[in-house]
């Protein structure tokens, strides 16, 4: 008999709640909490803490044939590894064959950081395969602390089920592919009562029909879409997100210690959260439970009785215009001015071709007649993006700059809005002015040292009051108490 789609529910933990012995540990009793409540967990994994950013270092160094500095940081991770899976399996039989696992993994690793060092040269098919030993290691420990502690847990490699095109270092899901994938290697699995146990954020390109993959991976927060890409293609009942924070916030808690737990948001709302600077969602996260109307809830797995945050496609009514204010520092404006192209038929869409060409993501756009200005976040691709629009026309840059994205429900149906927001920032110069076309955000560009003042301004005018509805009062009243 098959598992009713609705009792699976898809776990993903992120670095910091495998950061450790402790941490996985943890992890474990969260999981056999959802069994005791007779549901199927399927658990995400990402790469134990700072263990991707070594990685990426390691293969630095052996790019630049500094061959034995990389073999010095992953020695480091080997014994870390190896520490953290004898404080948690001590079934002797179990941790020699974890042991064994893991050494067999950083012996691939070292092979791989010699060949890119006598190479000389690191593509970014060969970082890929490097960064991906992190959720390799941490899963197979993961799945090795559940059988310890008697949750029937089964080891997924990801890269049989995420199945993805070739742009290393981002690669795009093939979603149709994922789903009958796993159809055939994860449903069996949960219909014999294990715990399927996945790496997120990697997967694989298969080359010419083969069984055999080139491992991918789907870029940096990559393990919440793994997350939601199992859940949409397994259509579970819940996707959830654990993180080391209670839920999605009113803004930033270390610019305002005050801040607002949100319980409740739209899809809409979390996407463009999580797109303009929120820190706790991957932005693509949403987009596959978005299109299976898969509730998301974001959870602290240092605070595991916390509700959280219930991301749905319909939250209950707000009172309050905005449910929160989020940043996004390091953006470069680029003004550019039509020169020889003045008034010319194709030249919006001649500049956009060159962002498109470099693979640039534009954040905010305003036009004129003859001008256009955008900002973007992609430093790497100026210099390249700036010589081809130098044909078309005058560029200017402007660096340093940040965005501020209110987010709320139907904010151009209050009247009035856009003079309350401005209002409270009025001693910030501003920069650009954007109202999305959703209707849920606005934005506006200002000078990075700015950021912190303009938040508190906003958060004051727009959280003073919150709705008990939407936003957690109650810890609200207890941090003023204190």
């Amino acid at each position: 008999m098959s598992t009713p789609r609705n009792h699976i529910v898809v776990m993903k933990f992120g670095g910091t709640s495998v950061e450790d012995a402790t941490a996985i540990l943890r992890t474990a009793s969260i999981v056999a909490g959802r069994l005791h409540k007779n549901l199927n967990p399927i658990v995400v994994v990402s790469a134990m803490s700072r263990v991707t950013d070594t990685l990426l270092a390691a293969a630095s160094f052996a790019g630049k044939n500094a061959r034995e500095d990389a073999l010095k940081l992953s020695d480091t991770l080997r014994t870390r590894h190896l520490n953290t899976a004898a404080d948690l399996v001590t079934q002797t039989d179990r941790l020699t064959a974890l042991h064994l696992a893991i050494h067999h993994d950083f012996d691939s690793l070292d092979d791989l950081l010699r060949g890119i060092s006598a190479v000389g040269e690191l593509t970014p098919r060969t970082e890929d395969n490097v960064v991906s030993f992190g959720e390799r290691l941490s899963s197979r420990m993961v799945a090795a602390a559940f059988a310890e502690r008697n949750i029937p847990s089964a080891h997924v490699d990801a890269r049989s089920v995420i199945l993805t095109d070739n742009h290393y270092g981002k690669a795009t899901p093939d979603e149709p592919a994922i789903e009958a994938a796993l159809a055939a290697h994860v449903l069996p699995l949960i219909d014999l009562g294990k715990v399927p146990v996945m790496g997120g954020f990697i997967g694989s390109h298969k080359v010419n029909g083969t069984d055999a993959g080139i491992t991918t991976t789907l870029g940096r927060g990559g393990s919440d879409y793994t997350g939601a890409l199992v859940g949409g293609g397994l259509h579970a009942g819940a996707i959830e997100i654990w993180t080391d924070v209670n839920g999605i916030m009113t803004t930033d808690p270390r610019i305002v210690p005050e801040a607002l737990r949100v319980k409740t948001i739209s899809f809409e709302e979390a996407a463009e959260l999580a797109y303009f600077g929120a820190k706790v969602l991957h932005p693509a996260t949403i987009l596959p439970a978005v299109q299976k109307n898969i509730p998301v809830f974001v959870l602290n797995s240092r605070n595991a009785a916390n509700e959280g945050t219930k991301i749905t496609a319909t939250p209950p009514p707000c009172a309050s215009p905005f449910k929160s204010i989020a940043a996004k520092k390091k953006l470069t404006i680029i003004d550019i001015v039509a020169s020889r192209m003045l008034l010319a038929h194709g030249f919006l869409a001649a500049v956009f071709a060159i962002f498109d060409k470099h693979h640039c993501a534009i954040d905010m756009v305003s036009t004129s007649e003859i001008s256009v200005s955008v900002t973007v976040d992609s430093r790497e691709a100026l210099p390249a993006i700036s010589a081809d629009l130098s044909k078309i026309a005058d560029v200017k840059y402007e660096s340093n700059k940040a965005l501020i994205c209110l987010v709320g429900e139907d904010i151009r149906g209050i009247s009035g809005i856009s003079g309350q927001v401005f209002s409270a920032v009025s001693h910030v110069n501003i920069r650009m002015i954007s109202q999305g076309a959703s209707e849920i955000n606005m934005s506006f560009m200002i000078n990075e040292e700015d950021v912190d003042e303009a938040i508190r301004s906003l958060h004051k005018k727009f959280f003073s009051s919150p709705d008990p509805t939407i936003f957690d009062t109650e810890a609200a009243q207890v941090l003023n108490k204190a």
